[in-house]
């Protein structure tokens, strides 16, 4: 047994004692109630059980939870899909989800929300040029696997995020 204390969501959890063994995708769904992180394929390929990592920089990336075990995020703070609507509204990009019907079975959606929203985060800090979007976001969403093959929707919901603030998320142009 280890002690376990992070945050979550902007919450702090802990301490507690959990197993050393437990993975984190178990700990957020069993221990806390939190289902929004899925179990998909249980050897960290599908990624559908992706949260978000924050670094103390500002920095964030997306980590696995079905072969991480939760001792291994202690003292972190983490995001997860329950995490991105702010008091009752969704976020932007939970909302372009919907438009596009980017989610399908919704399996998979948590995962590729998460790592949508660490490129908008990314993008924010460091804009991309409009020619270099399309691969950018290609790079960002691969290896999040969609066994509706909805990764068109998915791409289409996030390019129109950053399109609609395009300001914010790409270099501007003369």
């Amino acid at each position: 047994m280890t002690t376990l204390s992070l945050t979550i969501n902007g919450q702090k959890h802990g301490p507690m004692e959990v197993r050393d063994d437990l993975s984190m995708n178990d700990f957020l769904r069993e221990m806390l109630g939190m289902t929004g992180t899925k179990f998909g394929c249980g050897a960290a390929q599908c990624l559908s059980c992706a949260i978000i990592v924050d670094e103390p920089d500002g920095t964030s990336y997306t980590s696995p939870t079905c072969i991480a075990p939760a001792v291994n995020f202690d003292g972190k703070s983490i995001r997860t899909v329950e995490g991105h609507a702010r008091d009752g509204e969704l976020s932007a990009l939970q909302r372009a989800f919907i438009d596009h019907f980017a989610f399908q079975c919704g399996y998979c959606t948590a995962g590729f929300l998460n790592e949508g929203q660490v490129l908008l985060e990314r993008l924010a800090r460091k804009p991309v040029a409009r020619d270099a979007l399309e691969q950018t976001i290609a790079d960002a969403l691969d290896g999040h696997l969609c066994r509706c093959t909805g990764y068109i929707k998915y791409h289409e919901a996030v390019r129109d995020v950053i399109l609609a603030d395009s300001q914010r998320y790409l270099i501007a142009t003369k």
